[in-house]
């Protein structure tokens, strides 16, 4: 009997679960037609048994099928690579002898770096955007081809297009390639890729900037045209008014207005702290010195400088050695500045012996780190080459290691929550591929960290394989005030940095034991967080951190003595305050103090010196009234105070009261 020919018909399941059958092979734009051309227009490309592909994709087997739309995740990504693609058409048609680099997707957008013969000018953009546009209105398909190897060099060999033949060079197990044609244009991908430019309207073309071939500073520059896109005209526009937000807040910015800090190329990716800026950053460390202390923290300090040896110990030499400063002395020792705090605590841990009646040991130092950070990294507070940590390291036993991660973590958030951060996510990164120690331990410390988690009943996203190489580690992420995200503090469990240098503890029965290290930083960087924290307020820092709280204005500098009278008291209190008897206008200086965002605008006429009151304002512009001076200082020095000290009044008044004669007495 013949075999019979296998049958060409296909059930697609949709993801509601309703059957479409067709009777020979499809592909995804096919079943989005036959479904409606509503959705037929509007897709982006498919998903196959969970597999992203293109459009043109052919279905000829039973499969479950969810059609890629703007709307999806997945779907706006591909939107956003092929913009590069486009770009790199519009691109090649103006400028046809530059050479295509790569062009990846990025956070809300993507970028394309070019070779090119001379640097492209702003000019330059707005002509490529046009003619992106013009492009668009072509409504052209976009077409797929898969060529072999050969196919495919020869191609590029013909477009003069060397860095795409050097990307072939590194698929050396490639048979075949994909390449997407937008008419005359070709260039190289996996995909998927959009199947029409009628996709790929909201978009915007936003900066020029240099980069390194591969990404390495020894290798020629390249020119990386940076754009955005997005499902429609409004979003584009929500995001665009973000980015004009953002440049406003920028920290950089509000640095020199606000005269805070600034840098210099003599000392690259360290900050010059002006006086008004330096009294931001000595507000944090005294705040966060205040909170260690309340929780049982015992504050230390490690040298910035330690021998080679040390850092070979604890693995930084191995994995972090290209990101630290090194030196060698005259007798050939190797020294390097500290990247983190970690090993001088395991010292200080190891000067003498602990018993387990002394744990958990809680270190907190705010130590100076120094790592190398390429030059093209370096952005303002945000990325430096030598900053402050917040660094904590706790020592414990195996069995207090699940509470003492619940007390950082609630630490953590009430914190955040006390600088205006309510909306705060939690990432656990879980072990790397380049790790330290043996799965069962990495077991224990990703569950103990699981287990704090899920007691305090905090939701949480893993990140599989992205812990530091000794331990799994979770990330702290901030939500500012215009929806941006940033990732500020960590908790780290750890059993491979106590094992690498002997650390141990004595045990109830007198044994020799090894305890559990947790590394914590809240702020993580304090110059960061500080950059952080003037975006996320526009530079109205609260009034508890602003670096001046109140500025006295004289109405004439008749009343300048009763100015400076006021202000010394006001210094007597404890707050920050400066005196301003310049001979202008009244108006003037408080239109000059409320552009330096001071909280409390003061101000001294005659009125005010005859009857020994104060006039006071907010920096909104709000007149708060006329009062007595004592009154004055009572009402600012309770808007200025620290946000932990109602917290810090009420337990001094629980332990006065704990020490009532009647609960000490000693008679029957």
């Amino acid at each position: 009997m013949p075999e019979q020919p296998l049958s060409q018909a296909v059930s697609v399941t949709l993801p509601d679960g309703a059957l479409r059958h067709f009777d020979s092979p499809v592909s995804v734009l096919d079943v989005a037609r036959a479904i409606g051309p509503g959705l037929a227009r509007s897709t982006v490309a498919g998903k196959l048994d969970g597999r992203l592909v293109d459009a043109c994709e052919i279905i000829d087997h039973d499969v479950s099928l969810q059609i890629i739309t703007p709307k999806d995740e997945e779907g706006l990504e591909i939107i956003r690579h092929s913009c590069a693609h486009l770009l790199g058409h519009a691109l090649k048609q103006l400028f046809p002898t530059a050479q295509m680099v790569i062009g990846p997707v990025v956070r809300d957008g993507f970028y394309y770096d070019v070779a090119y013969e001379r640097p492209f000018t702003p000019a330059d953009l707005e002509a490529i955007e046009a003619r992106m546009r013009e492009l668009i209105a072509q409504d052209y398909d976009v077409v797929k081809r898969m060529l072999s190897r050969e196919e495919t060099i020869e191609v590029f060999k013909a477009r003069n297009e060397n860095y795409k033949l050097r990307l072939i060079d590194d698929l050396p197990q490639a048979n075949q390639l994909g390449l997407y044609f937008h008419q005359e244009y070709v260039d190289m991908c996996r995909g998927p890729h959009v199947p029409n430019t009628r996709l790929l309207k909201a978009f915007k073309l936003t900066k020029l900037a240099g980069a390194y071939w591969r990404g390495d500073a020894q290798n020629e520059q390249l020119q990386r045209i940076y754009g955005t896109a997005w499902a429609d005209a409004k979003q584009l526009a929500e995001h665009l008014r973000g980015i004009e937000e953002a440049e406003k807040r920028d920290h950089r910015k509000l640095g020199r207005e606000l005269d805070l800090f600034h840098f210099e190329d003599d000392a690259p990716g360290a900050v010059f702290w002006h006086p008004r800026g330096w009294a931001v950053f000595q507000s944090l460390i005294a705040y966060m010195r205040r909170r260690q202390d309340d929780a049982g923290y015992i504050e230390v300090n490690t040298p910035d400088v330690m021998d080679r040896s040390l850092w070979e110990i604890s693995g930084h030499w191995h994995n972090y050695r290209d990101n630290m400063f090194t030196t060698e002395t005259e007798d050939g020792r190797a020294l390097a500045l500290k990247p983190m705090n970690c090993p001088g605590g395991t010292l200080l841990y190891k000067h003498g012996l602990k018993s387990y009646r002394d744990l958990p040991i809680r270190m907190g130092e705010f130590g100076k780190v120094h790592r190398y950070e390429p030059s093209g990294a370096l952005h303002g507070l945000l990325r430096v080459r030598h900053f402050t940590q917040d660094d904590a390291h706790i020592f414990c036993t195996p069995q207090q290691m699940d509470q003492e991660c619940q007390s950082v973590v609630a630490l953590v958030l009430d914190i955040y929550r006390q600088f205006g951060f309510e909306d705060v996510r939690i990432k656990l990164s879980t072990r790397p591929n380049n790790r330290m120690g043996d799965d069962d331990t990495w077991d224990l410390l990703e569950g103990s960290l699981i287990t704090a988690l899920q007691h305090m009943q905090l939701a949480y996203q893993v990140s599989p394989g992205e812990g530091a190489f000794y331990g799994p580690k979770l990330e702290f992420v901030l939500r500012d005030a215009i929806g941006r995200d940033w990732q500020c503090g960590t908790l780290q469990v750890d059993m491979n940095l106590p094992a690498r240098f002997g650390l141990e503890y004595v045990d109830e029965d007198g044994q020799r034991q090894r305890p559990v290290m947790l590394h914590r930083a809240l702020f993580g960087s304090l110059e960061r967080f500080t950059g952080i924290l003037l975006e996320h307020h526009a530079g109205k820092l609260p009034s508890w951190l602003s670096p001046v709280q109140v500025v006295v204005s004289s109405i004439t500098q008749q009343y300048a003595g009763y100015a400076q009278d006021v202000t010394k008291l006001l210094h007597s209190v404890g707050l920050r305050a400066e005196v301003d008897t310049r001979n202008e206008k009244i108006g003037y200086k408080v239109r000059e103090q409320t552009l330096q965002r001071i909280p409390f605008l003061l101000i001294a006429g005659a009125k005010e010196q005859a009857e020994g009151t104060i006039a006071i304002r907010n920096r909104d512009g709000k007149d708060l009234g006329t009062f007595e001076v004592k009154a004055a200082l009572d009402m600012l020095m309770q808007q200025c105070e620290a946000p932990d000290a109602a917290e810090r009044r009420q337990a001094i008044e629980q332990l006065w009261a704990g020490l009532s004669p009647a609960k000490h007495s000693t008679t029957a």
